[in-house]
């Protein structure tokens, strides 16, 4: 049986709005109501699906649990040098991913919490809400993918202006209930001028921000003492076939 999402009541569409429109990107805490993002961190911590998440050449590659299984120690070792070298001069990532169907006709919900949250997210409620904060009046759908950044885990820069993707914002929906700072794993946006801003991981907290801008997720440390647990997706202006 799905679980049902609602939004927090206590959340200020007017405030968050007056955030928004000064910064260009927001942070609401408390996003969810009642022990919705416990119940979806617990699903994602739980799965052992995760597929792998790499880039090379500019394709986007799944590589399985079980594929990395059947690996050797000096092919594991090879592959992390290759998307090591990668990152150091271009776009690169590495963390463990599980996607939802762009499709609403191939999602899930009634058995797969991911599924559910991504169908909760499009819903009518939260798209009016997410359109009042951020006065971006033309969004309409949501896709999503469950994040899970472990350690050596990163995303580099990169702007999420995708053409034929029709994306107006992007969002992170953090489900790390305790985290330090140093353990990396920041959301970071970039300026022109050379300054960064991060954010750390927060539980129950959906961080969003008009795009295009550039931003990366920082390399998370060989001693962090938890996986980086979230949401991630961007809010579109169609509907995918």
């Amino acid at each position: 049986m799905s679980f049902a999402f609602a939004l927090n009541p206590a959340l200020d569409a007017d405030t968050l709005a007056r955030t928004f429109g000064e910064a260009g990107h927001i942070s609401i805490p408390g996003f969810l109501a009642n022990d919705g993002a416990e119940h979806l961190r617990a699903a994602l911590a739980g799965r052992s699906d995760w597929n792998w998440a790499i880039n090379a050449a500019g394709n986007v590659y799944d590589l399985s649990a079980e594929a990395r299984a059947a690996m050797t120690d000096d092919q594991r070792a090879e592959l992390d040098q290759r998307i090591n070298m990668a990152a150091r001069n271009g776009f690169q990532f590495r963390f463990a991913s599980l996607r939802v169907p762009d499709a609403i006709a191939e999602r899930r919900p009634s058995d797969d919490i991911l599924h559910a949250f991504a169908e909760f997210m499009r819903s009518d409620p939260v798209m009016q809400f997410l359109r009042k904060i951020t006065g971006k009046a033309a969004i309409v759908y949501a896709d999503a993918q469950g994040t899970a950044f472990h350690p050596g885990d990163f995303l580099t820069g990169h702007d999420d202006d995708v053409e034929g993707k029709s994306r107006e914002l992007a969002y992170v929906m953090g489900l790390t209930p305790e985290w330090r700072v140093e353990w990396g794993g920041l959301l970071l946006f970039h300026d022109a001028e050379g300054r960064v801003r991060g954010l750390a991981p927060r539980f129950n907290c959906l961080n969003m921000f008009a795009l295009p801008v550039l931003h990366s997720v920082s390399q998370v440390t060989p001693f962090a003492g938890a996986v980086r647990y979230a949401v991630t997706g961007w809010l579109r202006t169609e509907i995918p076939d």
